[in-house]
């Protein structure tokens, strides 16, 4: 979630999806305020992680920067332009799946703040 801080990324989510999905572990939810922030945010994540030797296994939506795919297998990002995020709800549709929502700027009215577990 820092790496997308760090491109002034809004609205951050974790949902954690163990025990839910055998695909993931967690989804990683960030929306930039339009296009090309989005694609400037999963940009900066891609370039960073890759630097530390994370490589992601697939990319997708790179080129329109609307929704970005970013999959590290254990965890997937999801980067949006906040229409896109609207129209496809990912914290609807996973509504089962605990979450934490990081409070700022761009926090939603209704927001379901939660710890993280300690380790």
């Amino acid at each position: 979630m820092e790496l997308a801080r760090e491109r002034k990324a809004h609205d951050l989510t974790v949902l954690d999806l163990r025990g839910i999905s055998s695909a993931t572990d967690y989804f990683v939810l960030a929306s930039g305020r339009s296009d090309v922030q989005a694609k400037a945010i999963a940009e900066h994540i891609v370039e960073e992680l890759g630097d530390e030797g994370i490589r992601a296994g697939h990319v997708e939506g790179l080129t329109g920067g609307r929704w970005v795919l970013l999959d590290y297998i254990d965890f997937v990002v999801h980067v949006f332009h906040p229409q896109a995020r609207a129209f496809y709800q990912l914290e609807n549709l996973w509504g089962d799946a605990p979450r934490w929502d990081e409070p700022g700027d761009g926090e939603r009215p209704g927001s379901q703040h939660r710890a993280r577990p300690s380790a």
